[in-house]
């Protein structure tokens, strides 16, 4: 593959993923504007996290059965749709509809990361999937900075208008560039794959094992992300500088490679046992957030760096154990991943509104040390 088609894979899996996280920066201004109470602000990241949920359940399996360009291209238009529909809400229930339609959709990006895989050639894959990954993660790292700084200028819904229109030139530069992919044949079809991510969850206990830690470790993701902004807001920080504390996080998120490479050498579970242990230990300085904002980037750059430590061991624990359904695994984990995310942002919001955020930070910790637990109650069962 040409290094500016990879590119244009990065750059296409990170704009669309990033659709998910605008909202974070933004969530209190959004609430006045429409009407929707500080309480439920939260339920705009949950239903946008509900909606990636189900769609890696049922939009992501279509990958493995119809032509990938097509499914790409035309995901991407309606991505862009929806997202007319959030820029353009005149109530919150309009925009709840749009926001979740955005989560559905969304998923695109991880069919854009296994049509990357299955046209580069064996043995120029790994780079290609690590090129193609490093813009997913700059997508969601960066997403909050975007948004921050571009609602200041020109409101939050030009974020959106802006992001619709870069979503459907790069759906036009795919179609035009990219190769119709052959679809399945008639032995397979769309029932089957559903059911196949089902029994997998059945069959597979590291599958299931790892699925847990995700949930929990992206709930206390979400709990801070999703609700760091109340405080700051309430302080009087710009959507600018609200945005720019993504960038500690994602300092932290791309410190954590290595994790993949202690997985290889088989110390994975010393590598998840040292993240969670940090999870946890991150929310004592978060916790002095409105004493000190050193303190919250201090605990976000922990907080982000044990996050995608343990996500990076997981997917490397994960995706050898059934090859031949490796695109349905990292789906079927992923859901997890997004269920996890939108309980931590409803949680969050609603336990700010009435604790404050030294409420926020012990609901975070609890989801922590519960994974920590979890990792410690398999430990002693291998130990015997």
């Amino acid at each position: 593959m040409r290094r500016g088609v990879v590119l244009l894979f990065a750059v296409a899996a990170g704009t669309a993923v990033a659709t998910i996280y605008f909202a974070q920066p933004l969530l209190v201004t959004m609430g006045t504007d429409l009407g929707i109470a500080a309480s439920t602000v939260g339920a705009i990241v949950t239903l946008t996290q509900l909606g990636y949920g189900l769609g890696l359940f049922l939009l992501v399996p279509l990958g493995d059965l119809l032509d990938r360009r097509r499914l790409v291209t035309g995901l991407l238009t309606l991505l862009a749709l929806a997202e007319l529909v959030a820029a353009t809400a005149a109530n919150g229930g309009v925009l709840l509809a749009g926001m979740a339609a955005i989560g559905v959709l969304a998923v695109v990006t991880q069919i854009i990361v296994a049509f990357a895989a299955s046209l580069a050639s064996p043995g120029e894959r790994g780079r290609v999937v690590g090129l193609v990954t490093t813009g997913v993660v700059l997508g969601i790292l960066l997403a909050r900075t975007v948004s921050g700084a571009l609602a200041d200028v020109a409101g939050w819904r030009a974020v959106y208008l802006a992001s619709a229109g870069a979503t459907v030139l790069i759906a036009i530069v795919l179609y035009r560039v990219l190769p119709a992919s052959p679809s399945a044949g008639p032995g397979v079809n769309y029932g089957r794959l559903l059911r196949s991510t089902l029994s997998l969850f059945a069959e597979e206990r590291v599958f299931r094992v790892r699925g847990t830690l995700a949930l929990l470790i992206f709930a206390a993701f979400g709990t801070l992300w999703s609700s760091v902004a109340l405080p700051l807001s309430e302080d009087g920080l710009s959507h600018t500088a609200i945005g720019a504390f993504g960038l500690a996080g994602a300092a932290g998120a791309l410190a954590a490679a290595p994790a993949g490479r202690l997985a290889d050498r088989g110390r994975a579970r010393w590598a998840t046992g040292t993240a969670l242990g940090l999870l946890l230990f991150s929310w004592l300085p978060l916790g002095f957030t409105r004493a000190s904002l050193w303190a919250l980037v201090a605990g976000a750059i922990l907080l982000d760096l044990a996050v995608q430590a343990v996500h990076v061991t997981s997917q490397t624990l994960i995706y050898p154990l059934r090859p031949d359904a490796g695109s349905r695994l990292i789906g079927g984990y992923m859901i997890f991943y997004s269920v996890g995310s939108g309980v931590g942002a409803i949680g969050s919001t609603a336990v700010y509104a009435f604790a404050g955020w030294a409420g926020v930070c012990l609901l975070g910790a609890g989801f922590s040390a519960l994974a920590l637990a979890v990792w410690g109650g398999l430990e002693l069962r291998a130990a015997r």
